[in-house]
């Protein structure tokens, strides 16, 4: 059997991998894939797993995501921590749950569904989702930005940016690795082009992405102050207005 794990939570996948292999010595964990980016450039780029265990929340978005851009023809087991009553829909249909922390009993009865029933059909899966009002984005997301300057043109990819972010009058990005870049593009226009389970415009001057949050802290007006990572010269307070929306955009849930 060929298990792919599609988990971004290193501890975690640990911990399934060695789980998967105490019921199933034989297996052949393929590979453990931590983003949306990594898992569609496998897919396409290797044959089909046997099946698939796959975390919800990856670091670059919900790993729906995936489906819209390459077809999954494995089954899938989602590893999830949506409450009991939303994963009840899971049990009548071929596509199982696994909840976090993942019990051994879980386990089990997921490899003995995957087992009894062999393969999951995709129409399957897309209609469970729609049972539990989770629907893959379809909001069209840009994964690279050009930057011009001088007579150099470089491509960065958007899920290595940490935050755009507007000085003077001039538009700029600053990827993970704290390198900065003029840009083009506007706030309103960038805001158009990113993933909004990962971006979140805080105030006139700032896109975030999530994953370049370092620290939260209660401000003044019930608003928040953002400490990001790579750090920045100006203070990143969410806006008063912007705030709540915020606090969902955290959570997972969209205003």
């Amino acid at each position: 059997m060929r298990i792919l794990i599609i988990e971004d939570e290193t501890p975690a996948a640990d911990r399934l991998k060695k789980m998967i292999l105490d019921f199933e010595p034989t297996a052949e964990i393929t590979s453990n894939l931590v983003s949306i980016a990594s898992s569609v450039k496998w897919l396409k780029e290797n044959q089909a797993p046997d099946l698939i265990f796959m975390d919800i929340h990856l670091s670059d978005g919900d790993s729906f995501e995936i489906f819209n851009e390459q077809e999954v023809t494995s089954p899938v087991v989602f590893v999830t921590a949506y409450d009991q009553y939303a994963l009840e829909a899971f049990k009548v249909n071929s596509i199982d749950y696994l909840l976090k922390p993942v019990k051994k009993e879980d386990l089990s009865r997921a490899l003995e569904k995957y087992k009894q029933r062999g393969s999951s059909n995709m129409q399957q899966m897309m209609d469970l989702l729609k049972q539990m009002n989770i629907t893959p984005s379809t909001k069209e997301t840009q994964k690279r930005i050009i930057i011009r300057y001088g007579d150099t043109i470089k491509m960065v990819e958007i899920a290595d940016v940490a935050y755009f972010y507007t000085e003077d009058k001039i538009n700029f990005l600053c990827t993970k690795d704290n390198i900065r870049y003029p840009i083009d593009q506007n706030l309103d226009e960038l805001e158009s082009m990113v993933d909004d389970a990962v971006f979140f415009r805080i105030n006139r001057q700032y896109i975030i992405n999530i994953n370049a949050i370092d620290k939260m802290l209660a401000w003044s007006k019930s608003r928040v102050k953002v400490i990001l990572k790579p750090t920045c010269d100006n203070e990143t307070i969410v806006s008063t207005e912007r705030s709540p929306h915020f606090k969902e955009w955290l959570t997972g849930l969209k205003s």
